[in-house]
C-alpha cells in the first residue's frame, strides 16, 4: 500500500496525498488528464497557459480540504469531499470546453449510455465516478478497509458531489464545496488561470473567502459576525465576480482564444462529417470524454481528416492562426440584436447554423473564406447567500457591486470574424455585417422556437404584457409601470407555469429553501434581460428589522417594447392568457407608475 506523499504545487505549495488518493491519481482516468490543457489552446495567446485538467484537480482537492476544515466537517466527510473534488474533472474531453462544444451544436451524434443522453462534460463525469473506479480492486478494498463503506454506494455519492447534484445526496453542503457558486474548482481555476497566462484577474484571497464561509439549514453561507465581518465577506465574494468577469473578458474572448477554437472545432466537425457511419461518430465522441488526451486528438484529426481539416491542424501546429477582420461585443451590437444573439449563442445547433450561414454568405461577398465564432459568458452564480445577525439576505441584495457584476458577466458577448488570408486592400464594410446577422438572427430564433419553447421569452412577454396593461401615454409623456420587487415576478410566474398552455413556456423549477418561490434559472434570465438592455433595474434601499438592504425594480426599456413586438406574433395565444392573468390579478402586482418624457423614453 502506498504512504502519504507530498507533491509540490505553485500555488498552494506542498499538497499531501493520502494512501487513497495516490490510488485514484494513478488510475487511467486521472492519467489522461496529464495531457489535457486547462484552457484548451489558449497557449497560443498567452505561451506560459500550458497547465492541464491534471494539477487543477490536485489544486481543487487542496481548496475543497480548505473549506471542509474551516467548516470542521468530521474526517469521513472531508475525504469525501477530497475525492470529489479530485474527480471532478474526468469527464471533460480532449483541449477541454474547446471541443465540449461538439455536443450542443450536434446533438445527432450526442452518445447515449444506459438510456441517458450525454451532453455535457459533467455528464459523463458522473457516469465514470460511478462506474468506472469500482473496478479497481485495490481502490474497493482500500475504501472497504478505511473508510468502512461499500465502493459502489461511495462512488455513487462521489459522483454527485463531484457533479453539484445536491438534490442527491444526504448532505448537500458537501456538493457546493466542489460545485456551488463559491467553490473549490471555481477558485483554484481562476488563480491557476491568471497565474498561467500572466492576466491580473484581481485579488483572490483564498484565506478571507474560505472563513467568510459556514453552514446554515444544510447550506453553505457566507457569515459576518458582526458589520466589520460581514463587509469583509461580502468584499471576498465581490472578488470572486471580479475574476470571474476578467476572465471572460481577458482570456476566454481574447480574439486569438475564440480564433484557434473556431479553426479546431471547424477541423473536428469536418473530420465527423467525412465518416459516414453514425456509430462510430458516436463512438468516437465517447472517447474524446473518457479516452483521448490532447494529442490524441489532433492524430484523429490528422489520420481521420478531410484535406481543408488537415490544412486547419497544420497551422495551429506552425502558429499560422487567422487574422481577425472583424469583432463585435456587446458595446457594438444594438440591445435587439444583443438578445438575439444571446439567445442563440445558448443554444448550440442554432449556433452552429449561423456561424455556418454567416460565413456562406461572408465568403460570397468578400470571395474570402472566414470563420466565424459567437461566444457568451455563462455560469452565473445564483444563489448566494449571506448571514446578518441570524437572518439570510442574498449576496445581490446586500452588494451593489455583486449585483452589477453578475450583470457584466451576463452582458458579455463576442461575435469574431476571422479568416487566414487577408488581401492588403481588402476593405470589409462593418455596417453591411452587421445588416446581414440582423437579416439572418431572426430566422434562427425562429428555427429554436420550432425546435423547444424559450423561457426568456416567455419572461419578456410577461414584461411586455405588464407594460401594456399598466401603461399610459400622451404626446409629451409615458407613463410606465415600476414592478417593485424581483419576488413578485416570482409569484407571478409560477402561477402562471400552473396553466395549462403556459406550464412549457414558464417551464421553471421553484423551491422554497429561502422561505419564498425562487428559481435559479429564472433569476439568471431576468439579469440577462437587464444586461441585454431590455429591461432596466432600478435599485431601492429598505429598512427590515434595523438593517437597511436593497431591492431591485424593473421597468422595460423601450428596446425591450419594440423587442417584445418583434417576438408577441408568435405568442398570440399565450400572450392573452398571461394578459387574462394580470387583469384578474393586477391588484396584487405591487408598481409604482413612473412618468418620463417621451423624448428621453426613446433614447
Amino acid at each position: 500500500m502506498p504512504s502519504i506523499v507530498t507533491v509540490h504545487d505553485p500555488l498552494h505549495g506542498h499538497i499531501r496525498i493520502s494512501p487513497l488518493e495516490s490510488m485514484l491519481i494513478n488510475t487511467r482516468e486521472m492519467q489522461r488528464l496529464r495531457r489535457i490543457q486547462q484552457l484548451g489552446l489558449a497557449d497560443i495567446a498567452f505561451p506560459g497557459a500550458n497547465h492541464t485538467r491534471y494539477e487543477h484537480s490536485i489544486g481543487t482537492m487542496y481548496v475543497a480540504d480548505m473549506i471542509a476544515h474551516s467548516l470542521r466537517l468530521n474526517k469521513t466527510d472531508i475525504q469525501k469531499v477530497r475525492i470529489a473534488a479530485l474527480l471532478h474533472d474526468v469527464g471533460h474531453s480532449a483541449f477541454s470546453h474547446s471541443v465540449e462544444a461538439i455536443l450542443e451544436r450536434n446533438p445527432y451524434y450526442t452518445p447515449v449510455i444506459d438510456g441517458v443522453r450525454i451532453v455535457n462534460h459533467e455528464m459523463f463525469t458522473r457516469y465514470i465516478v460511478a462506474n468506472n473506479f469500482i473496478q479497481y480492486e485495490n481502490i474497493a478494498r482500500e475504501i472497504e478497509k478505511e473508510l468502512n463503506l461499500d465502493p459502489l454506494f461511495f462512488f455513487k455519492e462521489i459522483s454527485n458531489i463531484a457533479t453539484g447534484h445536491i438534490d442527491d445526496i444526504e448532505k448537500p453542503y458537501l456538493a457546493q464545496i466542489v460545485s456551488g457558486d463559491i467553490d473549490a474548482d471555481r477558485i483554484d481555476f481562476l488563480m491557476r488561470d491568471s497565474y498561467h497566462t500572466g492576466v491580473s484577474l484581481g485579488l483572490i484571497d483564498v484565506e478571507q473567502i474560505v472563513g467568510s464561509l459556514s453552514l446554515h439549514n444544510n447550506r453553505i453561507v457566507l457569515e459576518g459576525s458582526d458589520n466589520y465581518n460581514e463587509e469583509m465577506s461580502i468584499a471576498a465574494a465581490e472578488s470572486m465576480l471580479i475574476a470571474r468577469s476578467h476572465h471572460y473578458s481577458a482570456i476566454i474572448h481574447n480574439p486569438i482564444t475564440q480564433n484557434v477554437r473556431a479553426m479546431l472545432l471547424k477541423a473536428l466537425e469536418d473530420t465527423l462529417d467525412k465518416i459516414k457511419d453514425h456509430s462510430t461518430v458516436v463512438l468516437n465522441i465517447s472517447e474524446f470524454f473518457t479516452v483521448y488526451n490532447d494529442g490524441d486528438m489532433l492524430n484523429f484529426i490528422r489520420e481521420q481528416g478531410p484535406p481543408s481539416a488537415i490544412d486547419l491542424l497544420q497551422r495551429i501546429r506552425e502558429g499560422r492562426i487567422c487574422h481577425t477582420i472583424v469583432r463585435f461585443n456587446q458595446k457594438a451590437l444594438k440591445p435587439g440584436l444583443r438578445m438575439t444573439l444571446s439567445t442563440i449563442a445558448r443554444y448550440g445547433i442554432a449556433k452552429k447554423m449561423f456561424e455556418q450561414e454567416l460565413i456562406k454568405r461572408l465568403t460570397q461577398l468578400y470571395n474570402l473564406p472566414v470563420l466565424v465564432d459567437l461566444s457568451v459568458a455563462g455560469g452565473v452564480p445564483k444563489s448566494t447567500r449571506i448571514i446578518y445577525r441570524k437572518d439570510e439576505h442574498f449576496l445581490y441584495d446586500e452588494s451593489a457591486l455583486a449585483n452589477g457584476l453578475v450583470r457584466a458577466i451576463s452582458r458579455q458577448i463576442s461575435l469574431c470574424i476571422f479568416s487566414g488570408s487577408v488581401p492588403d486592400n481588402q476593405n470589409m464594410n462593418t455596417e453591411d455585417i452587421l445588416n446581414i446577422i440582423e437579416e439572418l438572427s431572426p430566422d434562427l430564433l425562429r428555427f429554436i422556437r420550432n425546435e423547444k419553447y424559450l423561457n426568456i421569452e416567455g419572461i419578456m412577454l410577461l414584461f411586455y404584457c405588464m407594460h401594456g396593461l399598466f401603461s399610459e401615454k400622451d404626446d409629451r409623456k409615458v407613463i410606465i409601470p415600476r414592478i417593485r420587487n424581483i419576488t413578485c415576478l416570482y409569484e407571478i410566474v409560477r402561477h402562471l407555469a400552473q396553466q395549462e398552455h403556459l406550464n412549457h413556456l414558464f417551464d421553471y423549477q421553484f423551491h422554497m429553501k429561502y422561505g419564498f418561490a425562487y428559481s435559479d434559472n429564472l433569476f439568471e434570465h431576468i439579469q440577462i434581460l437587464v444586461a441585454m438592455g431590455l429591461v432596466d433595474e432600478d435599485l431601492r434601499y429598505y429598512d427590515k428589522k434595523g438593517h437597511w438592504s436593497q431591492r431591485y425594480e424593473y421597468v422595460l426599456t423601450h428596446d425591450g417594447l419594440e423587442y417584445g413586438k418583434n417576438i408577441a406574433g408568435y405568442y398570440s395565444k399565450e400572450m392573452k392568457q398571461i394578459t387574462d392573468h394580470l387583469i384578474r390579478h393586477k391588484h396584487a402586482i405591487p408598481r409604482d407608475m413612473v412618468s418620463i418624457p417621451i423624448s428621453r423614453y426613446l433614447k
